[in-house]
């Protein structure tokens, strides 16, 4: 065999590799918990352009109804859940930790907090009790609209200047192996008393993403879920969805 033709066969055979391994990267988006923005959906909130940057990254997005567990996550690369309206149940925690310290990914994004609290509390991650209010960068005067552009270094933020939020929940990591990667302004507040009035609020830079590691996998927590959703997939937010992509797959 000349030298010309085992260089083309060898070629080949990477790429033949390279496919199977491309097409072997699956993410799964949870549809088991009440979830109400849609990959499937063109509407302003739903997921339908998340979807798209995360196919043109190459990987293989498939829903999972059922609920979480070694068995159907065994098919899955990486797992995405986006706006949970219900709590997972212990043993679907469990599924879900099992699946990050063999490897796999997760991405989870706040609606509402407290239906991920259980797997929030195993991440070793908790959450501010209201959403911020920002005193910066403040979209259209609405304070819980707002840019983020205090940036740490990950690779889900590699050529991001900053993003938009649009009510975010505060994050705090709990652990040595998580840790905020994009927080807010140190003017931002919660308003405790619902007076709608900055009083005597607590007033702190909060973290508004997280990145840990457990096993040989890991984790990022965003906290808002409308970050990706089509209305609010600006020039910014769609970098940083790619990123997402690349870094689930």
């Amino acid at each position: 065999m000349s030298r010309s033709v085992l260089f083309i066969f060898v070629t080949l055979l990477v790429s033949v590799f390279t496919l199977q391994n491309a097409e072997a990267q699956t993410v799964l988006i949870d549809y088991g918990h009440n979830e109400r923005f849609k990959i499937e959906e063109k509407g302003p909130l739903h997921l339908s352009g998340l979807a798209e940057i995360l196919q043109t990254a190459g990987a293989k997005i498939e829903v999972l109804a059922e609920p979480i567990s070694d068995k159907s996550l065994e098919r899955a690369d990486s797992l995405v859940i986006s706006g949970a309206f219900a709590p997972l149940e212990p043993a679907e925690v469990e599924a879900v930790v099992r699946f990050m310290q063999r490897g796999g990914k997760l991405a989870v994004m706040l609606h509402i907090a407290p239906p991920l609290k259980s797997l929030l509390d195993r991440l070793n991650v908790s959450y501010t009790n209201g959403v911020i209010l920002e005193e910066e960068s403040v979209i259209d005067s609405v304070n819980l609209n707002f840019r983020v552009n205090r940036l740490g270094s990950h690779p889900v933020l590699q050529g991001v200047n900053s993003f938009s939020l649009y009510g975010a929940w505060g994050l705090i990591n709990q652990d040595k192996n998580a840790r905020v990667i994009a927080s807010t302004s140190p003017i931002a507040w919660i308003d405790l008393d619902r007076s709608k009035i900055k009083k005597k609020e607590a007033t702190a830079s909060f973290g508004v993403v997280i990145a840990g590691d457990l096993g040989n996998g890991g984790f990022l927590v965003f906290g808002d879920d409308a970050i990706f959703q089509n209305k609010f997939l600006d020039e910014n937010n769609k970098k940083l969805a790619a990123n997402l992509a690349n870094w689930l797959k």
